[in-house]
């Protein structure tokens, strides 16, 4: 008989959603008499393609051949995942690269499993006939720039384009009716979200990401507690497995991903699916970038973890270094 091991290995080399399927419930047959283990996941917004993988790896019922019953809860603004983990009332969930090292610093040691996005999707976007050619030309303008004061990439946007600076910074409340109202505003944004929702009402907009002035954070990050991680190994190696076939499965299969929209379409009726599906082809770049190994898909480097840790130093988000134990595991 064939190891799920060495199934779950060849799903890499096979990429249609019959093969993922196969590999699943041929692990399920082997595992039939021990029921799934449930395990519970933390969003930290509402289900939308930026959590498509997640939801595939359940809708598919991959986590079946995994052993355990991926349970997603959605989120909203200001859900506190590191918190509600910490707590143990969730054991996964979904946080970015920058709150992983403050929440260290803080005493609550995470693990970072599998990195969805490479690419920060944070943004600006503006209204494209105001001309903008770069962030600093929209910081060097009249105007105003609404963001979330205190999270670290406003400190770093503020600090990097402080010379000659005339926007004016306001508190961001979300949408982008705000937006649409004014021509001098510009205003934060996934990338892959705000910028098409304005666009379908109307609006001719031009985006800048963070990350190319610099601060690039990973994103959309799967973590657990250390505790759990020593505690339950195999668990955790489940879980991972499960995600990362589910992100491969999104990605790669196109009726995967319309039956995992329709299901987030489901649960968020506020984004039609046709917008589910750009927002799908817009985030691809990001998530796995032109020529990358598909096996390398959410995986980590010591030297971007190290490079976030010495700028939220720079910036005095954090005092000191976080434990000397590792940003994520090397041997799962």
């Amino acid at each position: 008989m064939i190891s799920c091991s060495v199934l779950r290995r060849s799903f890499l080399s096979s990429l249609t959603i019959a093969s993922i399927l196969a590999v699943s419930m041929g692990c399920f047959a082997q595992a039939k008499t021990k029921a799934p283990e449930k395990v519970k996941l933390a969003l930290n917004w509402k289900p939308e393609p930026q959590f498509g993988g997640f939801y595939t790896a359940s809708l598919m019922e991959i986590d079946k051949g995994h052993g355990i019953e991926l349970e997603i809860a959605p989120g909203g603004a200001g859900t506190p995942v590191v918190q509600m983990i910490a707590s143990g009332q969730f054991d996964f969930g979904l946080a970015s690269g920058d709150e992983i090292v403050v929440s260290r610093v803080r005493g609550i040691d995470l693990v970072a499993l599998f990195a969805t996005y490479q690419t920060n999707p944070q943004g600006v976007m503006t209204h494209s006939d105001r001309g903008f050619e770069s962030l600093a030309d929209v910081f060097k303008s009249p105007g105003t720039i609404a963001m979330q004061k205190g999270l670290p990439y406003a400190r770093y946007l503020q600090t990097r384009y402080s010379a000659g600076m005339r926007a004016s910074i306001v508190p961001y409340l979300g949408g982008v009716s705000n937006f649409l109202g004014r021509k001098d505003h510009s205003q934060q944004c996934f990338i892959t979200s705000e910028p098409l929702l304005a666009a379908k009402q109307g609006a001719k907009v031009k985006t800048f990401l963070v990350a190319d002035s610099g601060f690039n954070p990973y994103t959309t990050v799967l973590v657990t507690r250390r505790a759990l991680l020593k505690e339950k190994p195999a668990l955790v190696k489940s879980v991972l497995e499960t995600v990362r076939q589910g992100w491969r499965l999104y990605l790669d299969d196109p009726k995967a991903l319309d039956l995992t929209n329709a299901k987030m379409n489901e649960l968020n009726p506020s984004i039609d699916l046709a917008t589910m599906k750009e927002m799908a082809i817009a985030q691809r770049l990001l998530i796995e970038p032109a020529k990358a190994d598909k096996a390398d898909l959410g995986k980590m480097t010591a030297a971007r973890w190290q490079e976030l840790e010495e700028q939220l130093r720079s910036m005095k988000v954090i005092e000191k270094r976080p434990s000397a134990d590792g940003y994520f595991p090397a041997d799962i």
